[in-house]
C-alpha cells in the first residue's frame, strides 16, 4: 500500500512537470516592434542622469556591452555606472552579460549646458528567434554646472566589480533561464532547509495531533496518506498567497495577518485543542461519516476532507515568513507575469518544507504508542502544543508583557499536568528521569516568562528597540526622504528596516542580529531609519509600492546620494555573522 502510494505521488509529480514543460513548448513567442519590447525611460536629479528599460514580456533581453553614449554640444559625462548582469548564451552573440526584466543604468554628469543632446544606443534580442538592430534615444539634459559634485561612488564602481546579486536576485535569474528540472529541484531542496525554521514549527504538532487522534488502529499507509493530504493543503495555500501577494501586492498579505484573522485562527486552534483534551470528538457528522467511511474506511478521529482543510488552514501560519527563496519566485512572478511557473516553483518550495512533515506523519504510526494510558498523555500532550500555536499566533498581535504572561501560565499549566501524569505511575528509574526532566522544564518555564515579564516591568519608556542599535522611527515616504537628506549632509549611508509586528523573522532580527557586537560595530557607521507596517495604513501601502516591497522583513541601503543600492537589499532573516558581512559591502 505505501509503495504504491508513493508511486502515486511521484508519478503526479511527474505529470506537473510534463505539462508545464509541454505548456511551454507550445506557446508561440509573440515579436514585439522594439518601443514595446524595450520601454525606455529616464530621470536627471542633479548631476545623475538615470536611464530605465523594462521588458514586459518574458525572454527579451539587452546586451551590458551594446550600451554607448553619444554627446553633442557643450556637456561632459563619466562612465557609465551598471548594475550586475546575468551570464546568458545566445545562437547570436554567445556567451554575453545580460539584463532580463529590467534595468536601470546611471551616468554621471560632469557639465552640461542647458537642452544639451545626449543619445544613448543599446541592442537586444528575443531569446532564440531574433535580435534588433541598435535602437537610439535622444535626451535633452538640464543644466549642470562644472565643479559642482561628481558622485565618486558610483563613478567607482564602474571600475570595480559590481556587487554581487543578492540571493532572491538570483533565484528569480534562475527562473527565468533555467531548466524546468532543475527550477522545481532547486526549489524543493531550499524548501527542505526552510522546514527547519521557526515559521514551519508550529505545523509539526498539528500534524501530530492528527495523527495522534486516529487511534490504535493507524496503519503506515494511512499516516502516509493523511501526512500527504495535509501537506497538500499548506502547500496550495501557500502557493496560491504566494501568487496573489505577487500578484497584487503585500496588502494582502498583511491583511491576513489584522489582528481578527489572527485572533480567529488563535481560537480555532484552542478549539481543536479542546477535542485533544476530551471536552467533544472532532468528527464530520453521521450521514457524511457513513459515507467517508464506505468509501475509505475513514477511522475516527478526523477525515482526509478534514485534514485537507487543517493544511490548507496551517499554511497561514507560514505565509508571513519572507525569505530569500521566496522573494526570489515572487519578484520573478511580478516581474513577468508567469504566473505557471512561479507557482509550480512555489509548489516545490512548499513541498519541500512539507517532506519532513510527511516523514515524521507516515513514522507517527509506527512511533506512537497504540494502546494504554500513554495514549491519552499524549493527546493531551498535543492538546497543549495546539494551545501553544494559539499562542504564537497571538503572540504577533500581542508582544512584550502580554506575550511573556501568555506563555510563562501555558509553561507552567503543561509541565504541572505532566507532573500529576508522572505521579500516577508506578515508581521507577525511568519515573525518576522524567522528574528530573521535568522539574528542569518547569525552572526554564518559570525562569523565561518571570524573566521576560521582570524586564518588561523594569524596561523605561524610550530604552532603544534593540539594545544599543539606535533607530530613526519614520512613517511615509516624505520622512524617509528627509532622514535620507540628512544623512547625506552628513556624508553617511543609511538603512531602511521596513517590519510589522506579525512578521517572525522581523522579530529574529530584533533579537538575534540587530543587538550583536559585530553587527553594531557597523550599524554604528550609518543612519538607522525603521517603519512599522504592522498598521497597513494607506501610507504604508504607499511605501511598499514606492519600493516594490514584496514581503517582510525587507532591509533597504541607500548610498551617500540617496540613491538605493538595490542588490544589497536584505529580504528574509539573516544571523548576524552573514548579516555583518554583507555590512561591509554596503560600507
Amino acid at each position: 500500500m505505501t509503495k504504491r502510494l508513493f508511486a502515486l505521488a511521484t508519478l503526479l509529480l511527474m505529470s506537473l512537470t510534463a505539462s508545464a514543460n509541454f505548456s511551454f513548448l507550445n506557446q508561440e513567442p509573440q515579436v514585439l516592434p522594439v518601443d514595446q519590447a524595450y520601454l525606455f525611460n529616464f530621470a536627471q536629479q542633479d548631476n545623475v542622469l538615470e536611464l530605465t528599460w523594462e521588458m514586459p514580456e518574458q525572454g527579451y533581453y539587452l546586451y551590458q556591452e551594446r550600451f554607448t553614449v553619444k554627446v553633442e554640444g557643450d556637456v561632459d559625462v563619466g562612465e557609465l555606472v551598471y548594475p550586475q548582469a546575468v551570464s546568458h548564451f545566445d545562437d547570436f552573440f554567445g556567451e554575453q552579460p545580460v539584463y532580463f526584466d529590467r534595468v536601470t543604468l546611471q551616468l554621471p554628469i560632469k557639465q552640461a549646458a542647458n537642452n544639451t543632446e545626449l543619445t544613448i544606443t543599446y541592442q537586444g534580442c528575443l531569446d532564440k528567434v531574433l535580435c534588433y538592430p541598435p535602437t537610439r534615444q535622444t535626451i535633452l539634459l538640464s543644466e549642470v554646472a562644472a565643479n559642482s559634485g561628481i558622485i565618486t561612488p558610483a563613478a567607482s564602481a564602474s571600475t570595480t566589480p559590481a556587487a554581487p546579486a543578492t540571493e532572491q536576485d538570483s533565484l528569480a535569474a534562475l527562473l527565468s533561464d533555467g531548466h524546468l528540472s532543475l527550477v522545481l529541484l532547486t526549489f524543493f531542496g531550499l524548501g527542505i532547509l526552510l522546514a527547519f525554521t521557526p515559521c514551519v514549527f508550529p505545523m509539526y504538532p498539528i500534524l501530530t495531533g492528527i495523527i495522534a487522534g486516529q487511534g490504535e488502529k493507524l496503519s503506515t499507509g494511512r499516516a502516509f496518506a493523511l501526512s500527504m493530504t495535509y501537506v497538500q493543503g499548506m502547500a496550495i495555500t501557500y502557493s496560491a498567497l504566494g501568487l496573489v501577494v505577487a500578484s497584487a501586492g503585500l496588502k494582502y498579505q498583511a491583511a491576513l495577518q489584522h489582528p481578527a484573522i489572527l485572533i480567529g485562527l488563535a481560537v480555532l486552534f484552542v478549539v481543536l485543542s479542546l477535542s485533544m483534551f476530551g471536552v467533544y470528538n472532532l468528527q464530520l457528522p453521521s450521514s457524511l461519516q457513513n459515507r467517508l467511511n464506505q468509501a475509505s474506511n475513514s477511522q475516527k478521529g478526523g477525515s482526509f476532507t478534514g485534514v485537507l482543510i487543517m493544511g490548507l488552514i496551517s499554511g497561514l501560519v507560514a505565509s508571513p515568513c519572507t525569505t530569500a527563496p521566496l522573494s526570489g519566485a515572487l519578484i520573478y512572478v511580478a516581474q513577468s507575469g508567469d504566473l505557471m511557473l512561479g507557482g509550480l516553483a512555489l509548489y516545490a518550495l512548499s513541498m519541500g518544507m512539507g517532506a519532513p512533515l510527511l516523514l515524521l506523519g507516515t513514522s507517527g504510526g509506527k512511533l506512537l504508542p497504540r494502546a494504554g494510558a500513554w495514549m491519552d498523555i499524549i493527546k493531551h500532550t498535543f492538546g497543549f502544543l495546539l494551545i501553544a500555536v494559539s499562542i504564537m499566533m497571538l503572540t504577533r498581535i500581542w508582544t512584550g508583557l502580554v506575550a511573556d504572561l501568555l506563555w510563562a501560565v501555558w509553561g507552567v499549566a503543561f509541565v504541572a499536568y505532566l507532573l500529576h501524569e508522572n505521579r500516577k505511575t508506578r515508581f521507577s528509574l525511568m519515573q525518576t528521569g522524567r522528574y528530573a526532566m521535568l522539574a528542569v522544564a518547569m525552572l526554564g518555564a518559570i525562569g523565561y516568562g518571570g524573566y521576560g515579564v521582570f524586564t518588561q516591568l523594569q524596561a523605561t519608556p524610550g530604552a532603544a528597540a534593540h539594545h544599543g542599535t539606535e533607530f530613526i522611527r519614520v512613517k511615509s515616504l516624505e520622512d524617509i526622504d528627509r532622514e535620507v537628506a540628512k544623512a547625506n549632509a552628513a556624508g553617511k549611508t543609511v538603512m531602511l528596516d521596513l517590519y510589522a509586528d506579525w512578521c517572525i523573522a522581523c522579530k529574529e532580527f530584533e533579537k538575534y542580529t540587530f543587538p550583536e557586537p559585530e553587527v553594531v560595530a557597523r550599524t554604528e557607521q550609518m543612519v538607522l531609519l525603521q517603519a512599522d507596517m504592522t498598521a497597513n495604513d494607506a501610507i504604508d501601502i504607499e511605501v511598499q509600492e514606492h519600493y516594490q516591497v514584496l514581503g517582510l522583513p525587507t532591509i533597504l541601503f541607500f548610498d551617500t546620494q540617496g540613491q538605493e543600492l538595490a542588490q544589497q537589499r536584505v529580504t528574509g532573516f539573516m544571523k548576524a555573522g552573514r548579516f555583518a558581512s554583507h555590512l561591509d559591502g554596503v560600507l
